[in-house]
């Protein structure tokens, strides 16, 4: 497994954190969204997903990754 910590833009609530966590779960992700810091840590398997997978998966919910 893979680790890694997005800067996320426009994260702004508790839908945020279940928009964004939900998309990374249905793609075979695991996020952890930190809205203090706008940040979402993801676990992922590196044999199944790209980082470009993860990121549309985040942005397809209206959010930025910077």
């Amino acid at each position: 497994m893979s680790q890694a910590t997005l800067k996320v833009a426009g994260m702004t609530g508790e839908h945020c954190v279940n928009s964004v966590e939900g998309a990374l779960r249905n793609i075979g992700a695991e996020g952890h969204v930190d809205l203090g810091v706008q940040t979402v840590t993801v676990q992922y398997d590196e044999r199944q997903l790209s980082m470009n997978n993860i990121k549309d998966a985040i942005e397809e919910q209206g959010y930025k990754v910077v």
